[in-house]
């Protein structure tokens, strides 16, 4: 099988861990900067032209496409999949995922537990907008963040009426979405693969730091989950429409609370967290498929 994995950086941990777990498995396997392919289309001939040769021999590819590019990326996705490549991501899940307000909407009409979140178009009446959240402390999101940016906590009511509306002056979309004390500045990030839990860690926030990601300098620790916490987990995969998924999740006194779907999910924080080979997974999932 020849397998492209669609990354701009071919020396990224999760780039190379797929690269090894491919070759180890005895496929042929190449990296391709999405952001160099040209896409062609015509009738009944799609096809997608990089580096001086056209893509026409590749049975599946890896989606590595970063938020900055997901339009373009999603593009050559989608060639892909008209050319009838298998995609470990689908375009248009990979398209729901980067939409923070479709998600949540999505994951809502499911049933899947979430922090009470309000979402509005530069409302003036923002005391009702923080009261609807429980009020202060909440947690204030804008829509385009990545990583942990563009993530406050606004602990008093003032604080969040002004964020609020420094936010709406600067015509940024922000969403507010209830505090969950309990959690601890802690949450856990399930990886999932073909609907089936291959690994799951809890992410810590350094102390003074509510956000967990390890970007910005949380831990991490291997975690048993609980049946209604694995549930949720496969329950916001398979309503997103995922095939590869890192679903964030928060404890709380009433059950799971997804944060988020990630169609990009990073793999050395879980990899080294839980010493399992989830590369390996991923293309176990691609030679079932193909």
């Amino acid at each position: 099988m020849k397998i492209a994995i669609l990354s701009r950086n071919s020396k990224l941990y999760s780039t190379q861990r797929l690269v090894e777990a491919a070759k180890e498995k005895g496929h042929e396997v190449m990296v391709v900067d999405h952001l160099k392919c040209t896409i062609e289309l015509e009738k009944k001939n799609p096809r997608v032209y990089y580096n001086g040769t056209y893509l026409d021999d590749i049975d599946a590819i890896i989606p590595r496409i970063g938020a900055s590019v997901t339009f373009y990326g999603t593009a050559v996705v989608r060639q892909f999949e008209m050319m009838r490549v298998f995609s470990a991501v689908e375009s248009q899940a990979l398209v729901r995922s980067r939409d923070k307000l479709r998600s949540l909407q999505i994951l809502a009409r499911a049933g899947v537990g979430l922090p009470k979140t309000v979402f509005t178009n530069y409302a003036k009446d923002v005391d009702h907008v923080i009261e609807s959240v429980g009020g202060a402390p909440l947690v204030l999101k804008l829509l385009e963040g990545t990583q942990g940016l563009g993530v406050v906590l606004a602990e008093t009511h003032n604080a969040a009426n002004s964020v609020i509306e420094a936010f709406n002056g600067l015509k940024a979309r922000v969403i507010a979405q209830q505090f969950i004390k309990e959690s601890g500045g802690a949450d856990i990030r399930v990886f999932i693969v073909d609907g089936v839990v291959v690994g799951a860690m809890k992410r810590q926030g350094k102390e003074g730091e509510f956000r967990s990601n390890l970007h910005r300098g949380g831990s991490a620790t291997i975690i048993e989950l609980s049946d209604q916490e694995e549930l949720t987990a496969l329950k916001a995969t398979k309503a997103m429409g995922l095939g590869v998924a890192g679903v964030d999740m928060l404890q709380s006194s009433s059950g799971p609370l997804v944060l988020e779907v990630n169609s990009s999910p990073g793999l050395e924080g879980i990899e080294t967290a839980t010493k399992k080979d989830i590369a390996k997974e991923i293309i176990k999932y691609l030679e079932r498929n193909v």
